[in-house]
């Protein structure tokens, strides 16, 4: 376990997590602010899982986690942080399978991954990218301290908005 809050544990994603992962990153909320990464099979969700978390945590010490519910240990959702080549200082990420929204669980494991990066980690610059019109997490990454600093172009040219602490 990586750390863990009053009701969330966070934790580093395994292969038995690839039908967790396929159902979120094919979830309404992920698709429309995220974008599809085109992970359709259990074999490419398993990909992602070795790919993207595993390999970031082994590179940089730190990942996407998942955030599962204590007791039930239920997947609800990934936080943490991500080391991207066109940022200078890891970046905040996450998100939640739609029926988990609106409970707290993003502001809960989101201060938890915070805090743990500064104090495991010595992190203290954060950066956090996310669309204009995505209102819930520019509400979030200003609960967390982050404010707004200007827009970026994410490789692909979308046009994002850049917070910082």
């Amino acid at each position: 376990m990586i750390t863990e809050t009053e009701r969330l544990q966070l934790t580093l994603l395994s292969p038995e997590d690839t039908a967790f992962i396929l159902e979120l990153l094919n979830s309404p909320g992920w698709l429309e602010f995220i974008g599809d990464r085109g992970v359709k099979t259990r074999e490419a969700a398993l990909n992602y899982i070795e790919k993207g978390p595993l390999s970031d945590y082994e590179k940089h010490g730190f990942c996407l986690f998942k955030v599962a519910l204590k007791g039930s240990h239920t997947p609800i959702g990934l936080c943490g942080l991500l080391k991207r080549d066109y940022l200078d200082h890891p970046d905040f990420g996450f998100a939640f399978l739609g029926e988990y929204g609106g409970q707290g669980y993003a502001v809960e494991s989101s201060m938890a991954v915070m805090s743990w990066a500064k104090e495991q980690l010595n992190i203290t610059k954060v950066l956090a990218i996310t669309l204009p019109e995505n209102k819930r997490s520019i509400g979030l990454l200003k609960k967390l301290g982050l404010d707004y600093e200007r827009i970026v172009q994410y490789p692909d040219g979308a046009e994002l908005c850049l917070y910082s602490n």
